[in-house]
């Protein structure tokens, strides 16, 4: 594996610890996914990307019940997300049918973002560039092992190189490797 495609392993548990609100207001963490596949999305309603709402679904629908979740999280940081966390819900339901968990609108980059984009733009990508969110939809997918790989917004969520590592990296999967 080349330097460039080394995820980044820094404390998984410091990610987990990081509070977290659902977009109906509850508080969590990412520890109330551990042991799961997590693709950490951050998504906007009236991005020209949004299409990929239906792609996310479709990777949760086929592997949320082996370990994989995906999380979306609302930023308006490019001015292209709904005003209300009830307009976003409500458009994400019935115009995607999302089932995945959303979460509270939150700022992506810069001084005030949310400490978990903090965290993870920590990571590089392919390309070994680490850095702010350059767009919606950039997506971070958290194995159960902390391992986090960073892939940019114009990469579909159905990309081979995110399925080879979503499948690779399930619960079920690993219990049935063998060395």
């Amino acid at each position: 594996m080349a330097a460039s495609e080394t995820p980044n392993t820094s404390a998984p548990t410091a990610l987990g610890a990081i509070p977290i609100t659902t977009i109906d207001g509850e508080d969590t963490s990412l520890d109330a996914y551990s042991g799961k596949v997590i693709m950490v999305v951050n998504v906007a309603s009236r991005c020209g990307l949004a299409p990929q709402y239906e792609k996310l679904e479709e990777l949760q629908k086929t592997y949320g019940d082996r370990g994989f979740t995906v999380l979306g999280f609302p930023s308006n940081q490019f001015l292209q997300e709904l005003g209300t966390e009830e307009k976003i819900k409500e458009y994400c339901s019935v115009t995607w049918g999302i089932t995945f968990p959303m979460f509270e609108k939150v700022k992506v980059n810069g001084k005030s973002a949310h400490p978990l984009y903090a965290e993870l733009t920590k990571t590089p990508d392919q390309a070994g560039k680490a850095g702010k969110v350059s767009w919606n939809f950039e997506k971070f997918v958290i194995t159960p092992a902390g391992d986090v790989h960073r892939f940019r917004p114009k990469t579909e969520p159905d990309a081979i190189e995110i399925v080879s590592l979503i499948e690779s990296s399930l619960p079920d999967q690993a219990a049935t490797q063998t060395d």
